[in-house]
């Protein structure tokens, strides 16, 4: 089978016009960025106020593993089967970081016949969107900086500045650095450091937003620092907010591309999962939804991650009513989560199998609890056995949950087609979708209910850091945001070698974080870093490109 990248250079894409009319889009509403994208005009979403909302579903998966789930190509894939019955369907996507891309965990547009393209343009810069993100975040830290060099009017103590700067990329060396150093004339002397891109609250601050207007008082909310006498400053008091938004009026636009099979993507910001809330833009699954009878969205990671985060936190900001979710899993990954060795997953063991699917009924449970419709997608690989098939489906049924087999990796839509049917069953069915928590509850009760409630942990456990930090909240009126956990991906726990469904722990809260901006409190957990390094053998090392401008390497 050829590689992703050849897979996707041999694609007869359509020209982005034809895509957008497809959707009903008039040439004033959308911006062609070159053949192959187009920004959409946030006037469709005024235009169309009064069309029903189609049907949402999400896409989320079980804890990722080193073998591999295949949940963003799950969703297309499904996107793609869904047009193939006949369903108008839409899948919308985040936006992948350089960092990934050239450290270890690669692109994000897919696998296989079940991708989103120009898969090269998608993973390397694409419309720019997260360089401006880039831009405006470095401005509100250079305007604070600035302040503190002209005589500190606004009484802040560098010690208490707690806005860093970031680079869309994996660079561990300037996780701690420190600015100022010189002459005179060079600024004020403190420590600082960088994070990368996709954990900047304006990432987060952009993908809860509806409109420029709400980013931009999102902006005038963030908290950059602290005074002398521990009172936030804020992007307000700096006079950023303009200035921020102005770099940011392209951004705020959702981007249009296609699938391998040309069914419309709509990819459109990209916050980590593990440290902010792992979701695409709420205007591009706001749009998706009036220009599509059903759309496809993901949360990034496990569902303790990002579906949560989806359900809790995006649901409520952007007014969503989710219909139906898909759990992404493989024999494979659920057997490395009943402790079978990496290099041993191609045997058949029942054994292994069994223990590890606790994982996946866990997932299940907790989207029970937000009362969404959900069924099983088995992502499957030419080594599973139908013993191992038939166990998985009995424990699901079990809990009356349906099993569907994808295949969309080899066959693209075609290998979808028993999904797609499947999801639009589960769509009649009533949604009684719920957030789990009040965001009016006290601050440690809602993590609380998200450490018992989602990871089973048997309570939670503030440093002293994160005991004083909460009273700062709490003080200055932050306590009802809701909670953005920033835990492993790989576990339930906040340790990521505790695979299948640990019982037996208590989740650490070494730091809380506020994102007045962006709307919600960052929970910081174990060994989780907002400034990722690169593998001993980085991607980029196995990647180039050719005089004739052919990209080897990238996946």
């Amino acid at each position: 089978m050829k590689s992703d990248v050849e897979i996707a250079q041999a694609a007869e894409l359509k020209p982005i016009g034809e895509i957008a009319e497809q959707l009903g889009l008039s040439v004033d509403e959308y911006a062609p960025y070159g053949h192959d994208k187009a920004k959409i005009s946030l006037s469709v979403l005024d235009r169309l106020a009064d069309r029903p909302d189609g049907k949402l579903i999400l896409c989320t998966a079980i804890n990722p593993t080193a073998a591999g789930e295949g949940k963003t190509t799950t969703n297309v894939g499904l996107s793609m089967a869904l047009n193939r019955i006949g369903a108008k369907t839409i899948t919308t996507l985040r936006e992948p970081s350089l960092g990934p891309v050239f450290g270890m965990k690669g692109g994000a547009a897919g696998g296989g016949y079940a991708q989103v393209v120009p898969m090269e343009d998608i993973n390397l810069h694409f419309t720019g969107d997260f360089h401006a993100i880039t831009s405006a975040h470095n401005l509100l830290a250079a305007l604070l900086d600035n302040s503190l060099h002209q005589g500190n009017p606004l009484n802040i103590n560098p010690k208490r500045v707690v806005w860093p700067r970031v680079l869309d990329m994996n660079d561990r060396a300037l996780r701690n650095v420190v600015i100022g150093m010189g002459k005179v004339g060079d600024g004020v002397v403190r420590e600082s450091g960088f994070e990368i891109t996709v954990a900047s609250e304006i990432m987060a601050a952009l993908c809860l937003a509806t409109s420029l207007e709400d980013l931009k008082e999102r902006f005038g909310r963030m908290v950059v620092a602290y005074t002398y006498d521990k009172k936030p400053v804020t992007a307000a008091d700096l006079e950023a907010p303009g200035a921020m938004a102005l770099l940011m009026k392209d951004a705020i636009k959702p981007n249009l591309v296609q699938t391998l099979e040309n069914t419309p993507a709509i990819i459109h910001g990209g916050p980590f999962a593990n440290i902010a809330h792992g979701n695409n833009s709420i205007v591009a699954t706001k749009t998706a939804l009036k220009l599509a009878d059903y759309v496809v969205t993901e949360a990034g990671f496990g569902a303790d991650l990002g579906a949560e985060k989806f359900f809790d936190i995006v649901c409520p900001a952007g007014d969503l009513k989710p219909s139906a979710a898909v759990v992404v899993a493989t024999v494979r990954a659920l057997k490395l989560n009943g402790g079978k060795d990496k290099k041993e997953l191609t045997n058949e063991d029942l054994f292994a199998l069994g223990n590890g699917i606790v994982n996946l009924e866990q997932h299940l449970e907790n989207l029970a609890k937000f009362g969404v419709p959900a069924l099983v997608a088995i992502n499957r690989f030419p080594s599973d056995t139908d013993a191992e098939l038939d166990l998985v489906r009995q424990r699901c049924e079990a809990l009356g949950v349906r099993v569907v087999l994808s295949e969309v990796f080899a066959k693209g839509g075609e290998g979808g087609e028993e999904m797609a049917r499947a999801v639009v069953e589960l769509c009649e069915q009533e949604s009684s979708y719920r957030p789990l928590y009040d965001p009016s509850d006290e601050l440690h009760s809602k993590i609380e209910t998200i450490a018992r409630e989602i990871y089973r942990a048997d309570g939670v456990d503030l440093a002293p850091s994160a005991a004083t930090q909460m009273g700062q909240i709490k003080a200055d009126g932050y306590g009802e945001l809701p909670v953005c956990m920033a835990k492993t991906q790989y576990s339930f726990s906040d340790d990521p070698t505790r695979l299948g469904a640990p019982r037996g722990f208590r989740i650490t809260v070494r730091d809380l974080v506020v994102n007045a901006g962006a709307g919600f409190v960052v929970a910081l957990t174990g060994d989780i870093m907002r400034m990722p390094g690169l593998p001993k053998v980085p991607a980029a090392n196995g990647m180039d490109i050719a005089d004739d401008g052919t990209i080897t390497g990238l996946s």
